[in-house]
C-alpha cells in the first residue's frame, strides 16, 4: 500500500528551529509519518524527541544517519529513548553519509559497506532486547523498522540484504524503477522503496533559488552527477566536479532539472508527481517542503493532504 509523508528538511537560508514548525503542520495537516535526518543542525533523536512532545500523533522516522558515526549501542539507546519519553512509534534510517562527515567531522574510519552490515544486525538484535558485546537494552523496541539509504550498487546490494526498507533522496522517478527491479531481482520478498522528493506549491523566485541552491550541492559527488548526467545536465556535473562555485552553479540550474527529480507547480501536478513515484515502484513519498515564500510549508501540506488522500482512495 502506497502512503505519503513529510521530511525535515536542511535548507540553508532557514532557521534551523523551523524543522519544529515543519513537524507540526504536518502533525496538524493529518500526514503519518514524518523523517528526522541529521546534518548540520540537531542531534537527530534530540530533534526527534522535541518533535514527539510538541505533535500529537505523527510517526518518527529518525535518519538516515551516518552509519559510521554512531555504535550500534547508541543508535539503540537513542531510539529507546524517543519512544519511552514521547509515545510515539519510531523507525530508524542509516546511511553511508560521506568521508567528509564520517572521517572529517568525526574522526571515524570510512568503511561504509562493512559497518552498516554489522550496524544492522547488532542494532537490530538490541532493539529486540537481545544482548550485543555484553550490553542489553533496558526498554527495548521489538520489531523496529531499519531502513537503508542506498544510492550506488554496493550500498544497494547490502540494503537489499539487510534492510527494513530501502530509502532514496533526489531522483528522477525513471532512477526508482530502475532500482525497484534490481531489488526485485535481489531477493524474493524485496524490500519497500521510499523515496525523498523536493515539493513546492505554485514556487516564486525565492523558493526556485531556494532549490536550486540545494541540488547544486549534489551535482559533484559520484552517483548523483551521473544521474543528472543521464537526465541531460552533464554540463552541470563537468562544471561542479572542476571546482565551480555552488552560488554560481544554482543560478544556472534550469526549472526543468529541478522537475525531474522534485514535485513543483499546482496542487494537482505534485499530486500527479507523487502518482508517477509510486507507480515507479515507491512505496512511500516523503515530501521536503520549500519553506522560501511558504514558512514550514504549511500552505502546501495543508492543500496538499485531502488531496493527496483522494488520490489514493
Amino acid at each position: 500500500m502506497s502512503s505519503v509523508g513529510v521530511v525535515t528538511p536542511f535548507w540553508l537560508d532557514r532557521p534551523p528551529t523551523e524543522a519544529l514548525d515543519i513537524a507540526q503542520a504536518a502533525d496538524d495537516a493529518g500526514f503519518e509519518t514524518l523523517w528526522i535526518g541529521e546534518m548540520a543542525t540537531f542531534d537527530a533523536f534530540a530533534l526527534a524527541t522535541a518533535v514527539g512532545l510538541r505533535t500529537s500523533r505523527i510517526s518518527l522516522r529518525i535518519g538516515p544517519l551516518a552509519v559510521g558515526v554512531r555504535s550500534p549501542v547508541a543508535l539503540a539507546l537513542g531510539l529507546s529513548t524517543v519512544v519511552a519519553t514521547t509515545g510515539r512509534q519510531a523507525g530508524l534510517a542509516l546511511g553511508a553519509s560521506s568521508p567528509r562527515i564520517v572521517t572529517g567531522w568525526h574522526g571515524r574510519e570510512w568503511e561504509p559497506v562493512r559497518r552498516m552490515k554489522e550496524t544492522i544486525r547488532d542494532t537490530r538484535a538490541l532493539l529486540d532486547g537481545n544482548r550485543v558485546s555484553g550490553f542489553r537494552l533496558q526498554q527495548p523496541v521489538p520489531g523496529t523498522s531499519i531502513s537503508v539509504a542506498a544510492f550506488g550498487p554496493a550500498m544497494t546490494k547490502v540494503a537489499a540484504a539487510e534492510g527494513d526498507e530501502v530509502v532514496l533522496n533526489l531522483v528522477s522517478a525513471e532512477h526508482v524503477a530502475e532500482v525497484r527491479k534490481r531489488l526485485v531481482a535481489s531477493r524474493p520478498l524485496p524490500p519497500p522503496l521510499a523515496v525523498w522528493i523536493t515539493a513546492a506549491l505554485d514556487p516564486g523566485p525565492e523558493t526556485l533559488h531556494q532549490i536550486r541552491s540545494q541540488l547544486a550541492v549534489y551535482l559533484a559527488p559520484p552517483g548523483y552527477g551521473e544521474m543528472f548526467t543521464a537526465l541531460g545536465h552533464g554540463d552541470l556535473v563537468d562544471q561542479a566536479r572542476q571546482g565551480r562555485p555552488r552560488t554560481e552553479l544554482a543560478a544556472e540550474i534550469p526549472r526543468d532539472l529541478l522537475e525531474q527529480v522534485g514535485a513543483i507547480g499546482s496542487a494537482q501536478t505534485i499530486a500527479d508527481r507523487v502518482a508517477e513515484y509510486h507507480e515507479a515502484g515507491a512505496g512511500h513519498v516523503g515530501l521536503v517542503p520549500a519553506t522560501a515564500e511558504d514558512p514550514a510549508g504549511r500552505r502546501l501540506l495543508r492543500t496538499l493532504a485531502p488531496l493527496l488522500a483522494e488520490e489514493r482512495r
